[in-house]
């Protein structure tokens, strides 16, 4: 810890004084692996005669070798095993040491980058692993647990099928442009079922135009010469060929996204901690849904947020795990999602650097920004407050960030709900005078002389 001391120089600061952690050995058995893909530099690192010593050797990445390494790692009374994280190559090696019962943590590769003038080979980077594990000097990653892991598996593919099903759609316009077909321009989506008929008419051999107009639904009726304008075109039968692929596939990926739905339901409801609690005091998987429920389901009390579906909810839990004490502050959280700029000073210059963070948890809080910011609530207010002064890139991350801060308190504290501060929130807490000078400012800049009376 930094003392203070007293500063006589002219101009100079008192120093500030930071609370430091102790230099101590904070593992006195401890284990590191150098991952790779077909194998694993193994270090240990074990109280010997007055001495440290340590051991290398190497491990061949599969179940039975892995496994009989977690037992002789049990057997040396292994603390503390650290893992580099290299690509997904770790995975093996944390899944089945924390099965045998070992603490395992997975640190960043910039946690324990290479020092300039060490000589780098695989042995001695896991020695410089377990050096850096004995002293506490590693900040370990967050992996979720088990559950939290399978239910993360099932939403990030459903996110990669409904990316793949967007881009199924995009083809099947480009195809249509090709045949000189506008329908695109006239209705608002392809996905709808009016212009899936269409599509489906043409591929059968349909091509008079008034015929094609007459299957529009709902709204799309009103535009039926449009239609008949769109919908002459040079649509021939490869036309048709290659339509019924995308059609094939779109068909295809919507069972697959149905199914993967409906495994993330069943996934959420066997997780305890997601459950809900009714009010006398019964817990389970459907419990806490009635209107005076102490708390409710994890995916409900997160759904009660704007912009936020149960979808994204789940989504979310998904990505951020339901234990907030990983993440000490909310601070901690979105730092950890990439929502806030990296700290880069040097002397006299400071420089806002770029955190790359959870790239499926971002895309998931984006969307959610952006159903908020069409809402007449504090979140939609505060994105066009933001979008006014710095752009609407700035004002979606803004209220990402502050959707994300929500969420943080609404799962550490169970029996929390969200409430709405209103869109008048902060224009409630602006001072009269400020209002009135800001007023005048901008009348001034036309050109206009202003002169205040009060009113009577």
């Amino acid at each position: 810890m930094f003392e203070d001391t007293e500063v006589t120089a002219v101009g100079k600061a008192e120093p500030q004084v930071i609370e430091d952690e102790e230099h101590r050995r904070v593992h006195e058995r401890v284990a590191a692996v150098d991952v790779a893909k077909a194998s694993g530099m193994v270090c240990t690192r074990l109280p010997g005669n007055g001495r440290r010593v340590s051991r290398v050797w190497e491990v061949t990445a599969t179940t039975g070798a892995v496994a009989e390494l977690g037992r002789q790692l049990l057997k040396d009374r292994i603390e503390m095993v650290t893992l580099e994280a290299t690509g997904d190559y770790w995975r093996i090696w944390y899944y089945v040491l924390e099965a045998a019962g070992l603490a395992v943590q997975l640190v960043s590769p910039s946690q324990a980058k290479q020092v300039k003038g060490r000589p780098k080979t695989d042995r001695l980077d896991a020695v410089w692993l377990a050096r850096l594990t004995e002293w506490g000097l590693l900040l370990p990653c967050f992996v979720p647990p088990a559950p939290i892991r399978a239910l993360r598996d099932y939403t990030r593919a459903r996110a990669d099928l409904v990316r793949d099903r967007t881009r199924c759609y995009q083809r099947l316009e480009k195809l249509l442009e090709d045949a000189l077909i506008k329908l695109s321009s006239v209705a608002s989506k392809l996905t709808l079922k009016g212009p899936r008929q269409m599509i489906e008419a043409m591929i059968g051999g349909e091509r008079d135009p008034h015929v094609l107009a007459g299957m529009a639904k709902t709204r799309m009726k009103a535009k039926h010469g449009q239609l008949v304008e769109a919908l002459t075109g040079m649509f021939d039968a490869h036309h048709g060929e290659l339509a019924q692929l995308e059609l094939d596939q779109l068909t295809w990926l919507d069972a697959r996204i149905s199914q993967l739905e409906d495994r993330i339901q069943d996934t959420l409801a066997a997780i305890p901690a997601a459950w809900g609690t009714d009010a006398d005091g019964t817990t389970g998987p459907g419990a806490g849904t009635g209107p005076d429920a102490p708390v409710l389901p994890a995916v409900a009390r997160l759904a009660e947020i704007p912009g936020i579906s149960p979808g994204l909810a789940a989504a979310i839990i998904a990505e951020t795990g339901l234990d907030m004490t990983r993440f000490p502050t909310a601070a901690h959280l979105v730092s950890w999602a990439g929502l806030c700029p990296a700290a880069r000073q040097s002397g006299a210059r400071t420089r806002n650097g770029k955190k790359h963070g959870n790239a499926y948890l971002r895309g998931t809080l984006g969307q959610a920004a952006i159903a908020a910011a069409r809402t007449g609530t504090f979140l939609g207010e505060r994105y066009r407050r933001v979008a006014r002064r710095r752009g609407k890139a700035k004002a979606q991350v803004a209220v990402a960030r502050s959707l994300l801060v929500i969420i943080w308190h609404l799962l550490a504290d169970p029996a929390a709900r969200f409430t709405d501060l209103g869109p008048d929130y902060v224009a409630g807490r602006v001072s009269r005078d400020k209002k009135i000078r800001g007023h005048v400012r901008q009348l001034q800049a036309l050109g206009l002389e202003v002169t205040l009376t009060p009113a009577a």
